[in-house]
């Protein structure tokens, strides 16, 4: 059966224009010309338009739409490679509500004018490229440190609560902080000078039971505690000033409500005592 434009646009729901210009681009051939010059279309044709119609309905591109005319792939393989870059998509949209809703939620106008920086921040790719700066500011190209990059890597869910998104607001802006990179650049470097990574662990088993206990750190027995870390005074102090750094403790507690980590032990207490008894 033979067909004119007017007839396929009727058969198939689209305008006259839109299946001229699918014929005009070769998707759908005309079968031949009538006496007056008219093209005509068959049944091929009119399968075709049903085709191209639910792909493009479903946001396929014409580029791939005429690689499913031409035989080179099928219906249900690009439909399988959109539904991935959909879910993908919908991934981002989620994080993108979660996060505009953070910075909604914080209310102040720095952070309202910090909207479309958060916003460049929330695709997968942006995410990794600014914590892969981050990590290699701060900790530099050490294959030794690489369980300690880990460590400090946020994975920001594909559905962030409310209090995931904020923490990921808070944590991106330290993450851009150079102050903040170039101390636990330092603490890097004075892992690798001998100051071992398990220092905290030391300071926080020796220090916190004298915390717990009211010992002053100015006493003699405050002086024998420290004495008992037998690490050279200044280096210790070198590194005291670096760890003991709010903004250090704050990444770790942010990094946890982001990854779901349980929530981290302060060891606030511990440097504040040790930063005395040092100053004693």
């Amino acid at each position: 059966m033979a067909y004119s434009i007017g007839e396929l646009a009727h058969r198939t729901g689209l305008t006259v224009k839109a299946v001229r210009f699918y014929s005009d681009r070769g998707l759908v051939p005309p079968s031949g010309r009538n006496t007056a010059g008219q093209r005509r279309y068959d049944d091929a044709a009119l399968a075709r338009l049903d085709v191209i119609r639910v792909l493009r309905d479903l946001g396929i591109d014409l580029a791939t739409i005429r690689r499913v005319i031409d035989g080179e792939t099928t219906v249900a393989e690009v439909a399988a490679e959109h539904a991935a870059a959909v879910e993908v998509q919908i991934g981002v949209l989620r994080r993108r509500s979660a996060v505009l809703k953070a910075v909604a939620n914080r209310g102040s106008p720095s952070e309202e004018r910090s909207v479309v920086r958060q916003q460049a921040l929330l695709s997968e790719v942006e995410r990794q490229c600014l914590v892969g700066d981050f990590l290699a500011d701060a900790l530099g190209d050490r294959p030794e440190l690489a369980g300690i990059a880990r460590t400090l890597t946020p994975e920001l869910p594909e559905d962030p609560s409310l209090e995931q998104a904020e923490a990921w607001v808070e944590l991106a802006a330290l993450m851009r902080d150079t102050e903040f990179r170039a101390n636990l650049r330092r603490l890097a470097d004075g892992h690798e000078a001998g100051l071992r990574r398990d220092l905290a662990a030391e300071v926080r088993d020796a220090v916190t039971p004298a915390v717990a206990a009211g010992i002053a750190p100015t006493s003699p027995e405050g002086k024998a505690i420290v004495d008992g870390l037998g690490r050279d005074p200044g280096e210790l102090r070198q590194w005291l000033d670096v760890v003991n750094d709010p903004r250090r403790e704050r990444y770790v507690e942010l990094l946890g409500v982001i990854n779901g980590w349980a929530a981290p032990e302060s060891l606030a207490p511990a440097f504040d005592w040790l930063a005395e008894a040092m100053a004693a």
